[in-house]
């Protein structure tokens, strides 16, 4: 057995154990299980949103991005910085909101606000659409870390069941606390090695930054600046908008904002996470020294970029560190998918249907759908081939179709009700997957301009808002008569 396998194994064995202890003292009712029993200081809640938001799109997608696109991967630093800058006014509202009425979801947040519960079964089942991809991005990370890492001892359909079953045991035993426990580690870990790899792989392999880029310039030309067709600056500006908006939109994310104790957590955050974001600068930096030094990867396999410049350049014991680190990167974020996913089916989807059912049944419910949302998201992760970056962008397409209804909630006066919530929201999920299913792009359309670049996630943001807004045109007027009948 290799030290890098060893090393790997011990990760899984870690986070397992931490994910099981975190449980220790206390009595996993649904309050506990899913948000912590609301009582998480700032350390935490900025782990667990650092922890959503570093995953394995980070540790490989980024890399995967900049090997293969070149100047493209960076809407990553862009979008990200402005959802953090975004928060700082967002996020406190949500949490006084949430803590008054004891929410334990996304879908409760929406169905509250537009007194709707059929509103917030539509909110979870557009959820759980997107969030399926985004479990699917971190088995699939963690299959082809633990291959790499272990040489190829480890098969990446191996590593998906292995990983599938410690992350359902400790959600199930130990909810959101387990997941808080193993974000501390990932974090460390992926802090060390990523700046390391980022500051020693050029100077390694170039002599430094200047050199590398000059050396990418001169054998690909081009490459460092955004393409005139394509991923183009129209596509950079709309992918970053649409990101951005969808930020906080994912369930497990929004969800986690119901973890901390007080809303100057998010305030502290949304000055220190952007800082934070440089981490990705070092990954982009692995990608691009790798271009010329790993050439000929295409397709899914960019995504191996990082690893196979790590197999040529250290040590077994060392890959396998890389290795450990890539895994908390899939089990950390998996764990917060995973929980969200299960409570959004009792408490969102069932408990409707039940209204009966008490929170020790919800919890009882959510946890036993941990291991059937896990053995779902392993199968379309054994099925599918699409690349990370692919399966980030098309969850989001269809999170941020709640965007226009979440922002208006927050509004003094909403100007939408639930009819003009929902019928926004279903025309934005029903244009994204009728684009992803067809296939149909702009590009094709040269009479279009740079608008044929334009990310189709927004714009089934633009039928969103349309729909939207004539839907509320419409229904004002029965509004109108409604309020003149009651008084």
């Amino acid at each position: 057995m290799s030290a890098a396998l060893i090393i790997v194994a011990a990760a899984f064995v870690v986070a397992l154990g931490l994910g099981l202890r975190a449980r220790s003292g206390r009595e996993m009712g649904l309050e506990q299980w899913t948000v912590g029993g609301r009582g998480f200081g700032t350390a935490f809640v900025f782990l667990l949103m650092a922890g959503e938001i570093y995953t394995t799109f980070t540790f490989l997608g980024g890399s995967g991005i900049a090997y293969g696109k070149g100047a493209p991967a960076y809407y990553i630093l862009c979008y990200i910085t402005l959802g953090y800058v975004t928060s700082y006014w967002l996020l406190p509202p949500v949490w006084h909101y949430a803590k008054e009425r004891r929410l334990f979801t996304q879908p409760d947040f929406f169905a509250a606000k537009y007194e709707s519960p059929a509103l917030g079964m539509l909110v979870a089942l557009v959820g759980l659409v997107a969030l399926v991809p985004y479990m699917v991005l971190q088995f699939k990370g963690l299959g082809i870390i633990v291959s790499t890492a272990s040489y190829g001892a480890i098969s990446p359909t191996v590593a998906v069941w292995i990983g599938a079953i410690a992350v359902t045991a400790y959600v199930v035993v130990s909810g959101v606390h387990g997941s808080a426990w193993n974000a501390v580690l990932k974090d460390i870990s992926i802090l060390c090695v990523v700046v390391f790899l980022g500051i020693y792989l050029p100077l390694h392999y170039y002599g430094g930054y200047e050199a590398m880029f000059q050396a990418i310039e001169a054998q690909k030309p081009g490459f460092l600046a955004l393409p005139s067709l394509g991923q183009s600056p129209t596509w950079f500006a709309t992918t970053t908008l649409l990101t951005a908006l969808g930020a906080f939109m994912w369930p497990h994310t929004f969800g986690s904002l119901y973890t901390a104790r007080e809303p100057r957590s998010f305030r502290r955050n949304a000055a220190i996470l952007p800082l934070y974001q440089l981490i990705n600068l070092f990954v982009f930096v692995v990608g691009f020294a790798a271009v010329l030094q790993v050439p000929g990867l295409s397709g899914p396999d960019v995504d191996l970029a990082l690893f196979k410049l790590s197999l040529q350049s250290f040590p077994p014991w060392f890959v396998g560190i890389i290795g450990a680190t890539g895994v908390l990167t899939a089990l950390v974020p998996g764990s917060m998918i995973l929980i969200a996913g299960a409570t959004l089916l009792a408490n969102n989807i069932v408990r409707p249907l039940r209204p009966s059912m008490d929170d020790a049944a919800i919890a009882r419910l959510a946890k036993a759908f941990v291991p059937v949302m896990s053995l779902v998201c392993v199968g379309f992760t054994l099925s599918g081939g699409d690349t990370i970056v692919q399966l980030l962008l098309m969850g989001y397409n269809f999170v941020t179709q709640l965007f226009p209804c979440f922002l208006a909630s927050l509004m003094r006066r909403n100007p939408l009700d639930k009819r003009a919530a929902a019928a926004g929201i279903i025309a934005g999920v029903v244009t994204v997957a009728a684009t992803t299913i067809s296939g149909f792009s702009l590009a094709p359309y040269p009479q279009l301009g740079p608008l044929r670049d334009v990310n189709l996630g927004v714009l089934a943001l633009v039928v969103n808002l349309v729909v939207t807004a004539l839907v509320a045109k419409l229904v004002q007027p029965s509004e109108r008569v409604r309020r003149l009948a009651e008084r």
